[in-house]
C-alpha cells in the first residue's frame, strides 16, 4: 500500500477519534446529569408513592439506560479506531523502513 494512501487513512481515523472523543465528553456530562435526575426521581417516587412519580422515575431510568448504551458505543468505537490507528502507524513504519527513510 502506498504511503500517501496510508497517511490519508491515518488522518481520517485521527479526525474520527477526535470527533468521537468530543461526543464522549458530551455524553459523559449528559449521563451524569441523567443519573442525578434518576436518583431524584427515585427519591420522589419513594416519598410520594404516586403512580405519576413512579412513571416519571421509569422514564428517567429509560433515558439513563439509553445514554449508557450510547456512551458504551462511543467507548467501543474509540477503542476500535485507536486499534486501527495503531495498525496504520505500523504500516507507515514498515513503508518508511522499506524505503530506508
Amino acid at each position: 500500500m502506498k504511503y500517501s494512501v496510508v497517511e490519508r487513512q491515518l488522518k481520517e481515523v485521527g479526525k474520527r477519534i477526535s470527533r468521537y472523543k468530543d461526543e464522549l465528553s458530551i455524553a459523559d456530562e449528559q449521563l451524569n446529569h441523567l443519573q442525578s435526575e434518576a436518583e431524584d426521581a427515585r427519591m420522589k417516587s419513594l416519598v410520594s408513592e404516586t403512580a405519576i412519580a413512579d412513571q416519571e422515575r421509569r422514564g428517567v431510568d429509560q433515558q439513563v439506560e439509553s445514554m449508557t448504551r450510547h456512551h458504551q458505543y462511543l467507548v467501543a468505537e474509540i477503542k476500535n479506531l485507536e486499534e486501527r490507528q495503531d495498525q496504520l502507524l505500523e504500516k507507515i513504519s514498515k513503508i518508511t523502513a522499506g524505503r530506508g527513510l
